[in-house]
Order: structure tokens, then C-alpha cells, then sequence
């Protein structure tokens, strides 16, 4: 496993991470074998776990946390999220002081810790001032029951405006964003996130890298009946488009020729950029772990991130050098 430094911060994080969103809550992966993965994980090196209180309404913060609750904690990085509805009390949402200090506590006590390592706004709030969030995340920093602070599916002007209250006013600045991307999902992240978050020293741990299953190639002849999308409608119609599954086909002979899995190019790409600290892996079964697991040392020429933008559609780009953060 590489380790690289969650932007600026002294932190690492493994390069893979795994997420509880789509294995641990309430009706998803039978719980033993879900802590079969994470245990398969700690030990092959990943030592970032992400989760939000939303997953399986707390479900998959108490789940995960009787399961890291073995290992040291020194040894843990651990990363839950705040924003979605939790109830219907009218303050039980958003990015307010309240719910913040509220969410906070009830997250703690469902993974079993006195701290998260990182904990996220999970989404911009319109309905709060950002120096409101930004107080309420200084104050849980200055109380030790957060480190860092960070951001999920903010946009680069949002960024930087937190960045800029928090130097006006001496707070915590965010250090890490959370951003959708894969070689199917680029909107934004090369062109504004990405140059944001090196320009302001935030790390980038990306979600859904693998685009919800679909570039690991198991959809290439329809919809298996044990798959994701035959039991999530939303993410099928997301992201099964005739145009997708053809760019998908494409990518099998580039990684045929390099003797790796699709599911393993894939992930390399993202974790191709300097700015990335780590792409968060869902796997529901250990054989999928010790496939992508694999990626973390993949490194891929210019020449083959010429053929994957010709693979998946597009002009041949400026490509980056191959790049990690140490």
C-alpha cells in the first residue's frame, strides 16, 4: 500500500480507502462478511475508512465502528459526514450550528470513539451562512473531536471562499474535499477542483471511482441478477448508457496488454494526479478487495493514458506525468 499526505497536512492516508456506503446499513451486505472486507482491508495496508451518518440512518457508523473498534486506534483514520436529513425535526439537516453539534456526538457514540480524523460538510448548505459552518467546524477542531475538517461535492468557488473566511477570520481552513470522480464522471474536477484544492492545499479523496461498478466490466453483457445495479435502480439509469458500456468494452484490450483488470486501470487513473490523496473503494465481497487492492502500485505510462482517452471517446489530451503525494 502507498501512503500519501492529505494535501497539505502532515496526515497520510492510505492511496486506497475503503467506504461503508453501499456494505454496511440495514438490508445491504450480510454483516459477517461485511467484516470479513474491512478486515481484509486493515490488513492489506488501507488505513482510511469513510462513512457518513446518513448511510443506513447510523446503521453503518455503528456497524463499521464494533469492527475498527479492535484495531489500534493510533492506526485508524477515520472519517464520518454530517448534512443529510436524520429525522423529521425540522433542525435535524443541513449545515447549521445545531445540527452540527448534535450530529457530531451521535456519530461518535455510534463508532465508539472520543474523535473522527476527518469530518465532512457532505454537502453546501444554502440555507446557512458558510461562516456559521465554518465556526461550528473551528470549535469541534478546538474541542478535539475532529481534526480536520473537510467538504463533499463543493465546487471550486465554494472552496475557495471557505478558504478565504477562514484566513480573514484565523479558523481551521478545510483540508480535504470529497469529489465524484471516475473515467466516466469528469465534470468540474480536472478544470476547477482539482487546480483548487493544490492551490489551497486541501487533499482530495475521491468516491465512486470505479463509477459505481461500471468500469470493472461486469456489466459488458447486461445486468447480473447478484449485481448493484439490478438491486439500485438509480444507479443503473446513472450510469448504464449504451455509450458507457461501449467505452467500457474499449478499456479491455489497454488492460489486457498491461495484464491488469479493468476494475484495477480504473482506479490507477484516478490516483494518476499529484492532488489526490485517496479513492475510496466499496467492495462487498474480499475478492473484490484483493483485485483492487492491487491498483495502489499500478503506475500508468503517458502512453497508455493517451489510449484510455481514446478508449473512453475523447481528443488526445496534454496528459500529466504519473504523480503521488507523498
Amino acid at each position: 500500500m502507498q501512503y500519501r499526505r492529505l494535501g497539505s497536512a502532515g496526515m497520510k492516508v492510505s492511496a486506497l480507502s475503503f467506504g461503508g456506503w453501499i456494505n454496511y446499513g440495514e438490508g445491504k451486505v450480510a454483516e459477517e462478511e461485511a467484516r470479513r472486507v474491512v478486515e481484509y482491508a486493515y490488513a492489506n495496508g488501507v488505513n482510511y475508512f469513510d462513512l457518513a451518518d446518513i448511510y443506513g440512518r447510523g446503521e453503518a457508523e455503528k456497524q463499521m465502528g464494533a469492527v475498527l473498534k479492535q484495531f489500534p486506534r493510533h492506526t485508524l483514520v477515520i472519517a464520518t459526514k454530517v448534512y443529510w436529513s436524520m429525522s423529521d425535526d425540522i433542525n435535524d439537516r443541513g449545515l447549521s450550528r445545531k445540527h452540527i453539534f448534535e450530529s457530531i456526538d451521535k456519530s461518535l457514540q455510534r463508532l465508539g470513539t472520543d474523535y473522527v480524523d476527518m469530518y465532512f460538510c457532505h454537502r453546501p448548505d444554502p440555507e446557512t451562512p458558510m461562516i456559521e459552518t465554518i465556526r461550528a467546524m473551528d470549535d469541534l477542531i478546538r474541542m478535539g473531536k475532529v481534526l480536520y475538517w473537510g467538504t463533499s461535492v463543493w465546487s471550486g468557488a465554494q472552496l475557495r471562499e471557505a478558504c478565504a473566511l477562514c484566513e480573514r477570520y484565523g479558523l481551521y481552513p478545510p483540508q480535504v474535499e470529497q469529489p465524484q470522480y471516475s473515467m466516466l464522471y469528469r465534470e468540474h474536477f480536472e478544470t476547477d477542483i482539482l487546480p483548487t484544492a493544490v492551490q489551497h492545499g486541501i487533499g482530495l479523496v475521491l468516491w465512486s471511482p470505479l463509477a459505481f461498478g461500471m468500469l470493472t466490466g461486469k456489466y459488458d453483457e447486461g445486468v447480473p441478477a447478484d449485481s448493484r445495479f439490478a438491486r439500485e435502480d438509480w444507479a443503473k439509469e446513472r450510469m448504464m448508457t449504451e455509450e458507457n458500456v461501449q467505452r467500457v468494452r474499449n478499456l479491455k484490450q489497454i488492460a489486457d496488454d498491461l495484464g491488469v483488470t479493468r476494475s484495477q486501470l480504473a482506479l490507477a487513473w484516478t490516483l494518476r494526479h499529484s492532488g489526490v490523496s485517496s479513492a475510496i473503494m466499496g467492495a462487498t465481497k474480499v475478492s473484490q478487495l484483493e483485485d483492487n487492492l492491487k491498483a495502489a502500485n499500478l503506475k500508468l505510462s503517458e502512453e497508455v493514458l493517451r489510449a484510455i482517452e481514446g478508449a473512453l471517446g475523447n481528443r488526445p489530451l496534454s496528459v500529466q506525468p504519473v504523480g503521488s503525494a507523498e
